[in-house]
């Protein structure tokens, strides 16, 4: 009777350890990859970087796999030809496609950053920085159409000044060149994003005189979007990304700039972690890392009007047609 016992308790247990060993099957198979496209590598993006560094994404079973495609066009290129499940870019990208007349239009459906994230940046150090200085000087702008360039248009004529007419204007060099163009001598001003505009400071290449991101106010300048047949199909993956991408700005919020820093630093190998601090530093007391992915209708509307003043808006567009927010709502509550 004995030996029965233990041979039935034996048969038992391999039986529960052979469905145990399903069950964690079955959990891995249900890891989901998502194809994250970001439109440059930049510490602007910290909460991103945090959500896949924390763990964030992993918990939601989200395995994340993420790629710089340098640029606003080049990213959408890879959005909708399916080289990529998610795209980190602009939100006037989703116009622009829109505009075109896409069958299978762009959804925003979380906000990362909510103000613009350059900096001016001077050859020579001026004391008492004043926008009409900037007059008949050589401005070394952004790419047309994009949004640096249509904020850094929409500051300087809020300060008065023409950008077409008061400043010798260039802005045909790629975007991935512009700090080059200007360490090369190129340009009495530049418009450039962190840590670039910090690192020329440090190399007395330049010297930060104003923040676009504080003249502009609150825009939906880099969000998470998605093809709408993407967002339909994988409905659950979505909720979970913006759910985690939600704790990472939260965690953000509440944390130190050094220790943001030190979760982010694997990021930029080339830059030394107390310049990483600086930078977060100066994002977060900006308030540009948005506090919770829901981009609202004022935001929206905002962006429509600095695309309109730069005449860069080819239609109007209710914040109903290319934003979902209910996604961001629910993971915010």
């Amino acid at each position: 009777m004995k030996k029965w016992l233990r041979s039935g308790l034996g048969v038992f247990l391999i039986l529960m350890l052979t469905i145990g060993l399903t069950a964690c099957g079955d959990k891995e198979e249900t890891v989901q990859k998502v194809r994250i496209a970001e439109v440059t590598r930049s510490i602007f993006y910290a909460p991103e970087y945090v959500a896949i560094e924390k763990g964030f994404f992993k918990d939601e079973g989200l395995d994340i796999e993420l790629t710089t495609t340098w640029g606003g066009d080049k990213t959408m290129t890879t959005l909708l030809s399916g080289g990529a499940d998610i795209a980190l870019v602009g939100s006037e990208t989703s116009i622009y496609v829109h505009a075109q007349g896409s069958d299978d239009p762009v959804i925003n459906f979380a906000q990362l950053t909510q103000t613009d994230g350059t900096f001016l940046v001077s050859r020579e150090k001026v004391e008492d920085f004043d926008w009409n200085q900037l007059k008949g000087s050589t401005f070394l702008g952004q790419r047309k159409g994009g949004m640096p360039q249509m904020v850094g248009e929409f500051v300087l004529k809020n300060h008065g000044i023409d950008p077409h007419n008061d400043l010798n204007l260039i802005q045909n060099i790629d975007f991935a060149n512009i700090a080059n163009a200007f360490a090369s001598g190129t340009g009495d001003y530049v418009q450039l994003f962190e840590p670039t505009a910090s690192i020329f400071e440090q190399e007395g290449k330049g010297h930060i005189v104003a923040s676009f991101g504080t003249e502009s106010g609150h825009v939906p300048y880099t969000t998470f979007m998605a093809k709408d047949s993407y967002m339909k199909e994988n409905k659950e993956a979505v909720e979970k990304f913006t759910k985690a991408l939600y704790k990472a700005q939260q965690w953000v919020e509440e944390n130190s700039a050094a220790d943001i820093a030190k979760v982010i630093e694997p990021y930029f190998e080339d830059t030394e972690l107390g310049l990483i601090e600086t930078v977060v530093d100066r994002y977060k007391s900006q308030g540009s890392y948005a506090t919770d992915p829901i981009l609202d209708e004022e935001e929206w509307n905002n962006l429509q009007s600095i695309m309109d003043e730069a005449g860069e808006l080819p239609q109007s567009v209710d914040h109903k047609t290319l934003v979902n927010t209910s996604i961001a709502e629910k993971a915010a509550k």
